[in-house]
């Protein structure tokens, strides 16, 4: 399986590629991505450096246009798939279906990936996007069991690639307003669910407080580690008790179900994380080829020695299989 992994910034990149990743995605410095963060992505210049380090040892590049662009904004979004195609990306995510009819005609070599943010959960869906843009792959939300995603896979006309490390969201992809309540801001359209501008810390004698857009997200105590606020992982006082009410800050990892993974079908396994840094690419980059290296042998068997790894870099400092291990679905 091709291990897809994460880079905000050209050391990232650099760091997937040498340790391990056959695919590195990256998005540009705008609203045309989904990680829409100050200081994260690529210019065009940088960009070329990426793609030039990645092909000459035999790696991929694609890029993430995946955010859906309003009317004013409609040329920023097509020169992205402009520039995309000048680079030489290997592929491009997208989500749009007016940014793929533009590609699909006037790129019509260029490979186009459905994102995650399209929020496409069924082979029907997929078929669809196959017909009318030709894609060649789709990247599936994190809320389908394995059987799901197998009769997905038993059905789909094109490859799929799946989220199998990195931090979870409780809703289905590209369908949360959540945060836009609290911030104004749509992450489907400004590119991130929590953005930076809105987010405050403020800390007295015995405790710090994170909020967004002045909602109180989460409180700490001053030994213990904060997280960045985001909604839908906030503790708040709910039927008389504070707790983490809608999700736990946990991350996926698939480590323990690669095998099943594989004879589904998966021909892609994601690792999310493009606004982290450096040192957790190279972690799970490592840890994640390691284990694809094995598979591939024949002989896999999970070790307690990447799942240590992985549990260092996970938010909480726990994982689960979320939606895989559901039976009921």
């Amino acid at each position: 399986m091709e291990l897809v992994c994460p880079a905000g910034n050209l050391p990232s990149l650099k760091t997937a590629i040498d340790n391990g990743a056959d695919t590195v995605y990256i998005g540009f410095g705008d609203d045309t991505n989904a990680r829409h963060f100050a200081g994260l992505n690529f210019n065009e210049d940088r960009a070329a450096q990426g793609v030039e380090y990645a092909h000459s040892r035999g790696r991929k590049v694609y890029v993430a246009i995946n955010t859906y662009p309003q009317p004013s904004g409609w040329q920023r979004w097509t020169e992205a798939i402009d520039r995309a195609n000048r680079l030489g990306v290997d592929a491009v995510i997208l989500a749009d279906i007016g940014l793929m009819q533009y590609a699909s005609e006037n790129y019509p070599d260029l490979n186009l990936h459905l994102s995650v943010q399209g929020s496409a959960t069924s082979y029907e869906a997929l078929d669809f996007y196959y017909q009318n843009f030709n894609i060649k792959r789709a990247v599936l939300p994190r809320v389908l069991s394995v059987a799901q995603v197998k009769k997905v896979i038993d059905n789909s006309p094109v490859d799929i690639e799946v989220f199998g490390f990195g931090s979870l969201c409780v809703m289905v992809e590209g369908r949360c307003i959540l945060s836009s309540y609290a911030t104004g801001r749509s992450p489907n359209t400004y590119g991130a669910c929590s953005p930076a501008s809105h987010v405050e810390y403020i800390e007295n004698d015995i405790k710090l407080e994170t909020r967004l857009g002045g909602v109180l997200i989460d409180a700490y105590k001053k030994d213990e580690p904060a997280g960045y606020p985001t909604l839908c992982k906030g503790r708040f006082e709910s039927m008389g008790n504070t707790y983490y009410a809608l999700e736990e800050p946990t991350s996926l990892n698939t480590l323990d179900i690669l095998p099943e993974l594989e004879k589904i079908g998966v021909v892609a396994i994601k690792i999310e994380g493009r606004q982290r840094s450096p040192a957790y690419i190279e972690t799970v980059a490592k840890t994640w080829s390691a284990a694809i290296r094995q598979l591939e042998q024949g002989e896999y068997k999970t070790k307690d020695e990447w799942n240590r790894a992985l549990s260092q870099v996970s938010e909480g400092f726990q994982t689960t299989l979320g939606a895989y291990h559901r039976s009921w679905q």
